[in-house]
């Protein structure tokens, strides 16, 4: 009941953002993401081998691998048009 008030409330329509993104938006989006997922990645990984070099292999498997994953992701969920307000 609380939930469904707080978004059915005229003020959270005001900060909807439009109901799709541009290609670069996602992008950078997608880059900024993925540069913090990515140095989160590389020090667990240092933090559980003991080894630098093999912490930004892993760290560099990932970025790339994810990065591509979350674009993908994104633009089809920009496309779901549930729990969107209608503007």
């Amino acid at each position: 009941m609380l939930l469904d008030s707080i978004f059915t409330n005229n003020s959270a329509k005001k900060v909807q953002h439009k109901n799709n993104e541009n290609l670069k938006r996602s992008i950078i989006k997608t880059i900024s993401w993925r540069t913090i997922g990515t140095i989160d990645t590389i020090v667990i990984s240092w933090l559980i081998t003991g080894t630098l070099s093999l912490a930004f292999s892993i760290g560099a498997i990932e970025l790339i691998s994810k990065m591509v994953l979350y674009f993908f992701h994104e633009r089809m969920w920009n496309q779901i048009t549930w729990g969107k307000i209608k503007q």
